[in-house]
Formats: C-alpha cells, structure tokens, sequence
C-alpha cells in the first residue's frame, strides 16, 4: 500500500520482476505511466464493455473504477458561490493570499496539474503554480485535512476531490461549515478523473486478479461507491449520487484521461517551481 505515485515508482523500478498482479491507484495518471512502460496486460473485452468509454483505457490495459471530480471547497460563514470564480487561473489574483489550503504530494492535485500541462501547456501551468505559491497557501497532506481546515475557518478556499465533503457531512451534520463548489469555466479546475486498475502482465495470478477487477465495475461495488463514497459509478446500470450534480451537466474540460500519464513531468515541475522539496 501507498501513494499512486510511489506504487508506479516502484512498478516501474521492478519492471517484470513485480510480485504484485494489480496495480490499483487513485487517479489514471499512475496506472497510464506503468501502461506507457509496458506492463500491463490486455484486459478482456467482456470486462472493457462494462466501463463507459471515457472511463478506460482506449488500449484496453486498465478500467476506471469510480469517479471524482476536482472542485473547490469554501467556508460557508466567509464565502458564498458568487464569491468565487469560475476558473481556477483566478486563485493567481492577489486578493486570495493567505486563504487558499493545497496538497500538492496529493495525487488527484498532481493529475489536476497534469491536466494543466496538457490544456494550458508548461509555462502557463508554471505561472499558475507560482501565482498560487505567491499567494502563500498552507499545505496539507491530503484533501480531508484541507476540507476541516476550511470549515474550521483556518482558511477560506481549498482545492480538492468532491468526495470528501460528504464525509464530514455524514458524521457533522448540516451544521458542518464548507461546502463544494464545481469550477464553470470547463478548465483544468474542472477536472472529473476516475480511480483505476489494471492487471500486471507478469503477475502470476491472472484469474484471482481479473476477478478482483470484474467485482470492482460490477454493479455491487459500483452501488457502494455510490452510496458509501459519494463517487460518481463507471457504469451505465448505477445511477450517480443523488446529493450530486449529473456528471453529465458538469463543464469537464476536454482531456483524454490517458494524456494524463506524465507523472514524472508534474513532479518535475513542482519541484522546479518550490511546491514540492
């Protein structure tokens, strides 16, 4: 168990010598670098048909597994929705220092910042990178942290996975003071990306691990997400969340998930930048 990042690390490191048969990992960006390494297997087209197009490999290597879209959550006591932007560039404005939280060891932020390569191209996402960090955002490890330093009024804004919110949710009560916001502006801010596994070709336990990926995408599983994560299913037989907006109305911007796969150059660039050590 670890991060996507340090799971395809030591994937690719291993190379045909991994013991591991399944490589299961929060966001496509990982699963798409050990993809583009050749490691992982052809999954069976019986298994592919399940998923919706958008969310599988177009190789057939891997399957999204649920769906989280990026969005911003906000303290409600300080910030209503009119307060806020429609795209994530104008978190650079100068009157947002000192209010935004980020995560940028986090996965799903590097697969956003991925995304920003990929839409806006290097030395936009640069400029964004350094604008946020003029900005002096607290850094956080991860998105829980960041949603219940929002509502504890720590800061204002922070950027993170939808799905968290609902877990204070459930164990605050309305009363829990942050909410969600979904970017408008079809930017890389707008982001919906997809857990996702995929078999490894040298694994020596090809039938145990088909039958854990064909029980994620089955209608069972996909209801837990649904109902137990408040993530968006793969599949066409679950219906979505019903708290949540259809990820059919959200303005997603028009990135194939498995352009997403340049781990290394994200993390490259934040360092470069001073986000990350």
């Amino acid at each position: 168990y670890g991060s996507t990042a340090e799971l395809a690390a030591a994937l690719l490191e291993e190379g045909a010598n991994s013991p591991a048969d399944v490589y299961y990992a929060q966001d496509p960006g990982g699963v798409g670098a050990v993809a583009n390494a050749g490691l992982l297997a052809q999954l069976p087209a019986e298994l592919l048909d399940q998923v919706k197009p958008e969310f599988r490999s177009p190789d057939g290597l891997w399957v999204g597994v649920s769906g989280r879209a990026r969005v911003v959550v906000y303290n409600t006591n300080q910030l209503t929705p009119d307060d806020l932007p429609d795209d994530i560039w104008d978190f650079t404005d100068p009157q947002w220092n000192g209010r935004i939280g980020w995560a940028p060891t986090n996965a799903s932020f590097q697969a956003m910042v991925t995304a920003m390569r990929v839409l806006w191209g290097e030395e936009q996402t640069r400029e964004w990178l350094e604008g946020i960090q003029a900005n002096n955002p607290l850094v956080f490890e991860g998105n829980a942290p960041i949603v219940q330093a929002v509502a504890a009024g720590e800061i204002e804004v922070g950027f993170v996975n939808h799905y968290y919110l609902y877990r204070f949710l459930s164990e605050e009560g309305e009363g829990f003071r942050a909410r969600n916001y979904f970017l408008t502006s079809g930017g890389p801010g707008s982001l919906v990306m997809v857990s996702s596994v995929g078999r490894l070709a040298a694994g020596q336990n090809e039938a145990n691990a088909l039958a854990f990926i064909e029980f994620l995408v089955s209608p069972e599983a996909q209801q837990y997400f649904v109902e137990q994560t408040n993530e968006y299913p793969v599949i066409d037989s679950v219906a979505g969340p019903e708290n949540l907006t259809p990820i059919e109305e959200l303005n997603t911007p028009d990135v194939d998930l498995t352009d997403l796969a340049d781990l290394q150059g994200t993390t490259q660039l934040l360092s470069e930048v001073g986000v990350l050590p």
